[in-house]
């Protein structure tokens, strides 16, 4: 029993649901294992090898998980795979003569693996379902509350509050999409032994109606999982990196979410914030402090997840020959953190989703700060539209807002409008109420009312039609 007197992951008690440690636990992993090993003595009961009584006694045992026993036979054979099987054996008095006939260790771990992979992909998927149905009912709430949008952290445009959060939906659900490809395409390796020719196989076959292709059809349809037609003692490696790539994916997407939040929640613009326990503590020193932990949670953890894909990566690229076991200890942690870290990730944006504040007050004011230089645009266009050279109106609005920032560096609310419709020379032109008409910034924010809730029906019909 692991305690906190020694050292353990954060993951196995802070981060991640218990039900994705589940997925990724010790027990669950040798189960998997008895269930691949159960699957091929299925198939060489087909084929005559091994008898009725042989199987019953394994299947009876398949769960009889004993790690204590297992680990105590791993301190002789310091061989993990051979102590699972003698652990196994030993409770199986018919039948574990036959456990792992004719396999190599890969022909059980890749496929648990891969199971396990399939599983806990699944469990994301799901994760991401919810937050994607979330953002689309923010993205109808909000969908024509303006607010200011900013490029290079500086004041530009309005845009809505309900487009803002298409853009985040938009990545998570092409996200989603891949996520749904990838749990498709994953694959087992199959049995094909040492080093992927099935030779084992066809010996211990020989003299039998059943091919090695045929046993292996019917042990991996007995685990319900696609294979390689082609491996090596193990699956191509180049697998695990496509799942880290998927989960990298995820991960960017949800640290642009988290970091735009982190800004908005700043007291300069104030527009968000996370939801705030009334017992919870920002700060250990100043007791005034609201730090955003959530948003900072997800992209610490992000950072995290970024940089998996790489160790991936050196697997796939350096499996030399048919094997080297160099990507064996790295595998056993990298895999789990991964969707542990997506998983937790995945949690705290679905809670801020549903429970962060928006303050319109705060929005208001910023437009109301902000927005009249954006809405200088509108009287631009207009002024062109009526006959003035743009190059002579862009420098009359160049002037006016120099003029009103000067004014609100001194503290005095922003004076755009006033200058505009006081200057003759832009009167010429377009008349005073219109260019105050023209300098409600509010109403500029184009088609992005439409699209956004367009692209929330997208997300609706996507996991409508569950794809």
């Amino acid at each position: 029993m692991f305690t906190h007197s020694t050292y353990i992951s954060p993951f196995s008690w802070r981060y991640g649901s218990q039900a994705m440690r589940q997925i990724w636990s010790e027990e669950h992993k040798r189960r998997l294992m008895r269930r691949v090993w159960v699957a091929l003595a299925t198939a060489q009961h087909q084929a005559g090898l091994v008898s009725a009584a042989q199987l019953a006694d394994l299947q009876a045992h398949q769960d009889d998980i004993d790690i204590p026993r297992a680990l105590e036979i791993e301190q002789e054979t310091r061989h993990d795979v051979m102590a699972e099987i003698r652990t196994f054996a030993e409770q199986c008095p018919v039948g574990g003569g036959i456990i792992h006939w004719g396999a190599t260790s890969a022909d059980i771990t890749d496929n648990a693996d891969v199971l396990r992979l399939r599983e806990a992909a699944q469990f994301v998927k799901a994760q991401l379902r919810e937050l994607l149905l979330l953002l689309a009912e923010k993205i109808e709430a909000t969908a024509d509350v303006p607010t200011m949008a900013h490029t290079h952290i500086q004041p530009a445009e309005p845009t809505t509050l309900g487009y803002r959060f298409a853009v985040y939906a938009q990545d998570l659900l092409d996200d989603y999409h891949n996520l749904q490809s990838l749990i498709s395409n994953l694959k087992g390796k199959g049995l094909k032994g040492a080093v992927g020719t099935q030779a084992a196989y066809a010996e211990l076959l020989a003299g039998t109606a059943v091919s090695p292709e045929e046993m292996e059809a019917t042990a991996m349809a007995v685990l319900e999982l696609p294979y390689f037609p082609i491996a090596t003692q193990t699956y191509t490696r180049q697998q695990d990196l496509r799942v880290q790539q998927v989960l990298a994916g995820i991960a960017a997407s949800l640290h642009k979410f988290a970091l735009d939040f982190r800004i908005l929640q700043s007291p300069p613009f104030g527009e968000w914030a996370e939801p705030f326990g009334k017992g919870q503590v920002g700060s250990s020193a100043m007791p005034f402090k609201r730090n955003p932990i959530n948003t900072e949670n997800i992209c610490s953890l992000a950072r995290y997840v970024a940089g998996l894909p790489a160790v991936a990566w050196d697997n796939a690229s350096q499996a030399i020959l048919e094997r080297s076991l160099d990507d064996s200890a790295n595998r056993r942690i990298f895999q789990a953190d991964g969707f542990l870290a997506t998983d937790e990730m995945l949690r705290r944006a679905v809670r801020l989703v549903r429970e962060m504040a928006i303050d319109e007050r705060a929005m208001a004011r910023n437009m109301a700060i902000y927005g009249p230089f954006a809405a200088t645009e509108r009287v631009l266009m207009a002024l062109v539209a009526a006959g003035a050279s743009r190059q002579d109106g862009h420098e009359w609005i160049r002037e006016a807002s120099l003029q009103a920032w000067a004014e609100m560096k001194e503290g005095k609310p922003n004076p755009l409008v006033e200058i505009l419709t006081h200057d003759m020379r832009i009167l010429a032109y377009v008349g005073v109420d219109a260019v105050r008409g023209l300098m409600q910034a509010e109403g500029h924010v184009g088609t992005a009312v439409i699209r956004a809730r367009a692209f929330a029906q997208t997300i609706h019909d996507v996991i409508n039609n569950g794809a």
